[in-house]
């Protein structure tokens, strides 16, 4: 960053204000010189003084620009400033007139009056005593959102936190943080332990108040939930909050009981170890624990044998349906509840399409989808019936503190009688509930997933969960049919899973290894395997049909340079190609990119016919789109992620990066003609079994491996499975104990 320098000036006037971000850009009176100030800077009115630090940028449609970091703000002081700030609109109930009336009555201390001697107002003509009461009312409220945003200015804390507390808390917000700056971590406001740790330092609150433990407890159990857990052993969780608090131990678990007490957090009790768990992980497994068993008990006595139905879809579609397969059928006819599951070319996808079928011919209204937007396409692909992603049918809405709630919940279920779920391991927790509380408890659940895939990036184990339960209808298949038996993708994917090494040398049918022990040579092959020799081969498009992965997103053979060095070669800079920089990437038209983020209120809109448009919003953690179209001067882009098209701005490309190669985590319930995958060296914890499996199972016409087959083989052995501290599974267990009749009576 160039060196910071200090402005000190009025507002002369206000360009652009965003009330949702605070971002304004304002040309600020400098000794009588005007210069444009951009930055996030909240509410800010005409005639107010500001001290902003930052620094001189060229903008290539706007020119020279000052870009504030840091501001300070003051209310105006002289006659003239105060009536230009009144005159702006600035205090609800205040116009130019008004102003000019106010100013000529108190002059400098026209503010101090409204502020601190409402009923002196009233001298005014116009103004009665409510509407002087009222205007000191708004001054006030306007004024404790400035304080607080210059309060937190100057600890260098962004003025999006500030705009998050204002909106959570109002005039009360400065008064909390000043004596509880871990009020901002909470969830809504999120700001960061370390700058909330901060400002208390700077007010001389002492490491072991109260306050911060509970908030750095939170923050433990948050960071764990990154990682997958809904629940932390309690005896870890003292002593990883005792490290890194650096207070007492005992403490620790003193506030953890308090805590517990205010349901703030919960207690849960596992063979014979216990657990900790936020309050919203807690809810949601006990309510899916909850629901799950009353749908067992729902369907516990039916035993209706549905085979001349299935011996009818048989002939119908010319099918023959194995032993196991038509078990799953029968079960998702008979009960409330499936778990369909299996590898590769066991048939799940014609076992699916049969219970659809089936369940329409009832006359059932049925409801497919999947986690992401291309495991939802890739599932209309497969069963012909259009298929959503699980937010948008539950679809998206906001409420108070920013935080994501669904338009359909128990007060406005989904109208439907059956509910397909496809990819499943990639459904976390609290996804799962909001889908549970959007359907009835008549409503058919049928789950389908592959539980030796990588699971869920969201907090818990849900299939696993439901599976080692043992408690719910589970159908694993296992058969590999003849026709994926040809597939040296499918009989390798299940030796992976089995712990059998993979035979490397075999160059036929549709999975290849090429041994690459230097990382220029191994990214070398990899861009010229996607530029020259797949194309050329086989017409595959490097864009449309080739997906590079790798298990890490750091060094030589990791996603980040290799998308550099495929981006260079793919996609190289020319004249008339535009592009836009950030401070990691370059995108230009014709990129492969990936969304990385959820951002439910992206725009988007998608062409049905000449006619007919769709529109909607939301593009979700990856989501994969080409550039179609960048604007050098508005620095924007547009994107078309398969048919739906969008534009982002500046700021929304923070959430945007090359995707010529992903992670294997990224490519999670998605598919492509054909996967090369870099494996070579790295950190031993990423590379273990079921990521291998993953990552095979993701090429539907041809896997290639490049890099160590020592590696490949480490890969195998290492069935580290990413451990994942849980209560699903114990709470249903619990639930359904000794319910063998059926009989028991739970409520949600």
């Amino acid at each position: 960053m160039e060196k910071l320098e200090t402005l000190k000036g009025e507002v002369d006037s206000i360009v652009f204000k965003s009330e949702d971000t605070g971002f304004c850009v304002v040309m600020l009176n400098c000794e009588n010189e005007l210069i444009t100030v951009v930055g996030e800077m909240g509410n800010v009115e005409e005639g107010e003084d500001l001290v902003v630090t930052g620094e001189f940028t060229t903008h290539q449609k706007f020119g020279e620009q000052f870009k504030a970091h840091m501001f300070e703000r003051s209310l105006p002081t002289t006659s003239a400033a105060i009536q230009r700030y009144l005159a702006s609109g600035a205090i609800s109930g205040i116009g130019p007139v008004l102003a000019k009336r106010l100013v000529a009555k108190f002059g400098d201390d026209t503010l101090d009056i409204i502020e601190n001697y409402a009923e002196t107002l009233t001298e005014i003509e116009g103004i009665t005593k409510k509407k002087a009461d009222k205007i000191s009312q708004e001054f006030k409220t306007t004024f404790a959102a400035r304080a607080l945003m210059s309060y937190l200015s100057k600890f260098e804390i962004e003025t999006a936190y500030g705009i998050k507390a204002w909106k959570r808390w109002g005039n009360t917000a400065e008064e909390m943080i000043r004596s509880n700056p871990f009020v901002m971590c909470i969830v809504g406001v999120d700001l960061p332990f370390s700058k909330a740790d901060e400002i208390a330092a700077k007010a001389d609150i002492p490491a072991d108040n109260e306050n911060r433990i509970k908030a750095g407890i939170t923050y433990v159990l948050r960071q764990n939930s990154d990682s997958g857990h809904t629940c932390l052993p309690l005896d870890k969780l003292v002593k990883l909050s005792s490290e890194f608090l650096i207070v007492d131990d005992k403490l620790v678990q003193k506030v953890i009981d308090e805590e517990i007490e205010e349901e703030n957090l919960y207690y849960y009790d596992k063979q014979g170890r216990r657990f900790v768990m936020l309050a919203d992980f807690y809810r949601a497994e006990d309510y899916i624990a909850r629901r799950l068993a009353i749908m067992r008990q729902i369907s516990y006595d039916n035993k209706i044998d549905f085979s001349d139905v299935i011996d009818l879809e048989e002939e119908n579609n010319g099918i023959r349906y194995e032993k196991i397969q038509r078990e799953a059928i029968n079960l998702a006819l008979s009960k409330g509840f499936l778990v369909l599951t299996g590898g590769p070319g066991t048939g799940k996808t014609t076992t699916l399409n049969a219970i659809i079928s089936l369940y329409q011919q009832q006359g059932m209204n049925v409801m497919i989808c999947a986690p992401t937007g291309r495991a939802a396409k890739r599932l209309s692909d497969l069963t012909g019936y259009d298929a959503k992603t699980i937010h948008r049918l539950l679809e998206v809405k906001f409420s108070s503190g920013d935080t994501l709630a669904f338009v359909h919940n128990e007060n406005n279920l989904l109208d439907c009688d059956a509910l397909i779920i496809d990819e499943m391991s990639m459904v976390d927790s609290c996804l799962f509930e909001a889908v549970l509380r959007a359907v009835s408890v008549t409503c058919k659940l049928v789950l389908v997933g592959d539980s030796d895939q990588l699971p869920s990036v969201g907090a818990g184990n849900v299939l696993k969960d439901i599976i080692d339960s043992s408690v719910m209808p589970v159908v694993t298949l296992k058969e590999i049919f003849r026709q994926a038996q040809e597939s040296e993708i499918v009989m390798n994917a299940h030796k992976i899973v089995n712990g059998e090494h993979i035979d490397l040398t075999r160059k036929d049918k549709d999975f290849f290894f090429f041994q690459r022990l230097n990382f220029k040579e191994l990214q070398d092959l990899v861009v010229d395997l996607c530029k020259s020799r797949l194309p050329k081969a086989y017409g595959y498009s490097p864009i449309e049909n080739i997906q590079v992965l790798s298990p890490t997103r750091k060094g030589p053979a990791g996603v980040v340079e290799l998308n550099k060095r495929l981006q260079k070669e793919l996609n190289p800079p020319a004249a008339g190609k535009s592009e836009v920089k950030t401070p990691v990437y370059i995108f230009r038209k014709g990129d492969k990119v990936m969304q990385t983020k959820n951002d439910y209120e992206i725009l988007w809109k998608k062409i049905i016919t000449e006619e007919k448009t769709e529109s909607g919003a939301g593009i979700f953690n990856g989501d994969i789109g080409i550039i179609i179209g960048v604007n050098k001067i508005l620095k924007t882009v547009t994107i078309d992620f398969e048919g739906r098209v969008a534009v982002y701005n500046q700021q929304m490309l923070d959430n945007l990066e090359l995707a010529y190669a992903v992670t294997v985590h990224k490519s999670q319930g998605s598919e492509f003609d054909v996967v090369i995958l870099s494996v070579f060296g790295g950190f031993d914890k990423l590379y273990y079994r079921n990521l291998l499996y993953t990552a095979v199972t993701r090429a539907k016409k041809m896997l290639i491996i490049v890099g160590s087959k020592n590696r490949v083989d480490f890969m195998i052995d290492n069935n580290r499975r990413n451990l994942r501290y849980t209560a699903l599974k114990n709470m249903l267990m619990e639930l359904v104990e000794g319910d063998d009749s059926g009989q028991q009576t739970l409520d949600l």
